[in-house]
């Protein structure tokens, strides 16, 4: 005679438990998919920004010196003109601006061109240790600064550290935990819904960013870098252009401040 084996049917929880596993596994590549695509978007425009600067930058910082000096000067002829002084103190400020952006910029000219290795071993990251992934407080503080970690690594090219981060938080015996099947279909049900939302903001944040200015300069670099012509270079001709220019205009005001200064205000 057979002996019978009882099948035991799966509660509804259990079989929505199911589906919605499913259904979260396909939105942890995805979403890990999309952090990727953000944080390398970010990455090179970063880097672009960082060359824009360090070929320009000292140039805009040249410019605007002059024309600080030159709004200073012309200020001087006009002692009592408030306009004029706030006019200078602004450019003033402008130049300092400027000095300081070339100065951050002198070492961050690198190109930012990831490797698959680099965002194999992201994505893994990302899949495994996303805040929206969370299911405590506790576990999502330490996700969020695995995945900062992960973040600054992967922009600074450092794949050792990548590994070091996924295996530290990958062996953390505090991460293993049981649950029921309806507490775990809570869980499971809120974490679709976080990355869902994390989903749409990353959205956002490419739409921005590819609607900057930055963005559209650095496509047009590109572009016309295909055609064999260097936009940097271009615009580094027109600044030495401006900068001969003001510094004409300098000399010119320098010459006649001195003159009021020697025959009195009539010379003006």
């Amino acid at each position: 005679m057979k002996r019978m084996e009882i099948v035991r049917e799966m509660a509804p929880e259990e079989k929505e438990l199911q589906k919605k596993r499913v259904e979260l596994a396909e939105l942890e590549v995805k979403l890990a998919q999309r952090e990727l695509e953000l944080v390398t978007l970010q990455g090179e425009l970063n880097a672009f920004q960082n060359r824009y600067l360090q070929t320009l930058g000292k140039l805009f910082a040249e410019l605007d010196a002059i024309l600080a000096e030159l709004a200073a000067v012309q200020a001087l002829k006009r002692p009592k003109n408030h306009k004029a002084w706030h006019k200078a103190e602004q450019a003033r400020a402008k130049a300092e601006e400027s000095a300081r952006s070339a100065n951050e910029a002198k070492d961050k000219s690198k190109s930012f061109k990831p490797s698959e290795r680099l965002k194999k071993l992201y994505r893994d990251i990302a899949k495994h240790f996303h805040p929206d992934l969370a299911g405590e407080e506790k576990e999502r503080a330490e996700y969020q600064r695995i995945m900062a970690e992960a973040n600054q690594a992967y922009k600074n090219g450092d794949a050792k550290q990548l590994e070091k981060l996924f295996n530290r938080g990958k062996h953390s015996p505090e991460f293993v935990k049981g649950f029921g099947a309806g507490v775990d279909l809570v869980r499971v049900i809120r974490k679709i819904a976080g990355i869902e939302e994390r989903l749409n903001q990353i959205t956002s944040e490419m739409a921005a960013i590819k609607d900057s200015s930055l963005f559209q300069l650095k496509t047009k670099y590109e572009a016309m870098l295909e055609k064999g012509i260097d936009l940097l270079t271009e615009m580094a001709g027109y600044l030495n252009r401006q900068i001969t220019d003001a510094c004409i205009r300098l000399s010119k005001a320098k010459k006649l401040l001195n003159e009021v200064l020697e025959n009195g205000p009539q010379s003006f």
